[in-house]
C-alpha cells in the first residue's frame, strides 16, 4: 500500500521509462527519415496511458495532499502544520486509488497535538464551501464518515461524520440509524475507562475500521470502540473517497505507517 518511499511509488520510473521510450521511439523516426524511409509517428498514442503508448501508470498506491503539510520521512508518511504554516479549513491527504464501499483499513498512527481522522467513504467538497469571503479554501477538502482520532484520548475510534450529521456512534456504544434519519444506540461495547486505558496518547495506536454494506465498525489497539448500522436512506454512503486529516487550529503533526486497505 505505502512503500515507504514515496507517496507515489512506482511513478517515477515509470515516468522515466516513459520518456526513454519516447526517446528511443524519436531517435528511430530521425533515422528513418535520414534514410527516406516512412515510419508510423506514434500519433494517438496518448500520454494518458503511462506515456507514449505504454501500459497505464497504476494510480492504486497514489496519494494526494498539499504538500505543503505532507511529506515523506523515515519510511513514514508525516503530515505537520507550524505557526508559519497553518491549517484552515481541515485538510486531507486523499487516496486517489478509488473509492471504495466495503473495505478494511489498518494503519499505525502517531500524533503529538489536537485533533484527526481517518476520512472513508467520503466526497469532495469545493474548496470555498461555507468559507468567509476573506478566508478562501483549498482543494483538498472532504465530507464523509470520520474515524475519529486526538491527543488529549476523548474521542479515538467514535464515529463521527465530517460536515455532515456529526457524532454517529460515540466511543464504547453501538448505534442505529434509521431510514428517516432517528440516531439511537442499541448496546454498549467496552466502557469509556477501558477504551481509554489502551489508547497510548504520543505514541502509535493501530486503527482498524470496517466497512460492509450499512455496518462500520471501528477497532483501536484490538478494541472494538464503535459500531454503528446505518439505514438512513439519505444521508448514509455506501462508497466513496479515503483520507487522513490534519485538523484546523494549533499545530500539529500526524504520522502514519504501516498502512493498508484491503477491498472487498
Amino acid at each position: 500500500m505505502f512503500n515507504g518511499t514515496s507517496l507515489t511509488p512506482g511513478e517515477e520510473e515509470a515516468r522515466a521509462d516513459a520518456a526513454r521510450r519516447e526517446a528511443e521511439h524519436a531517435a528511430e523516426e530521425a533515422k528513418a527519415k535520414a534514410g527516406g524511409q516512412g515510419v508510423e509517428t506514434g500519433r494517438g498514442r496518448g500520454r494518458g496511458r503511462g506515456g507514449f503508448g505504454g501500459p497505464p501508470i497504476s494510480r492504486f498506491q497514489d496519494w494526494d495532499g498539499d504538500p505543503k503539510f505532507w511529506r515523506v520521512e523515515n519510511g513514514v508518511i508525516v503530515g505537520e502544520s507550524t505557526t508559519d504554516k497553518t491549517v484552515g479549513p481541515n485538510t486531507f491527504l486523499i487516496w486517489r486509488g478509488g473509492a471504495p464501499g466495503d473495505f478494511e483499513l489498518k494503519a499505525e498512527v502517531r500524533m503529538n497535538s489536537t485533533n484527526s481522522g481517518i476520512q472513508y467513504r467520503s466526497r469532495m467538497i469545493p474548496p470555498n464551501q461555507g468559507q468567509p469571503a476573506d478566508q478562501p479554501g483549498h482543494a483538498w477538502r472532504l465530507a464523509g464518515y470520520q474515524m475519529d482520532m486526538d491527543f488529549e484520548n476523548v474521542y479515538p475510534g467514535q464515529l463521527y461524520e465530517e460536515a455532515g450529521r456529526g457524532f454517529l456512534a460515540e466511543r464504547g456504544t453501538m448505534t442505529y440509524i434509521a431510514p428517516d434519519g432517528t440516531k439511537g444506540m442499541i448496546g454498549q461495547l467496552k466502557t469509556d475507562t477501558e477504551i481509554k486505558a489502551a489508547f497510548k496518547p504520543g505514541d502509535w495506536n493501530q486503527f482498524h475500521l470496517i466497512a460492509r454494506g450499512n455496518t462500520l465498525v471501528h477497532i483501536v489497539n484490538g478494541i472494538v470502540t464503535a459500531v454503528c448500522v446505518d439505514d438512513d436512506l439519505k444521508g448514509r454512503s455506501m462508497a466513496g473517497l479515503i483520507g487522513f486529516q490534519l485538523h484546523a487550529g494549533p499545530p500539529m503533526k500526524l504520522e502514519l505507517r504501516n498502512l493498508a486497505i484491503k477491498l472487498k
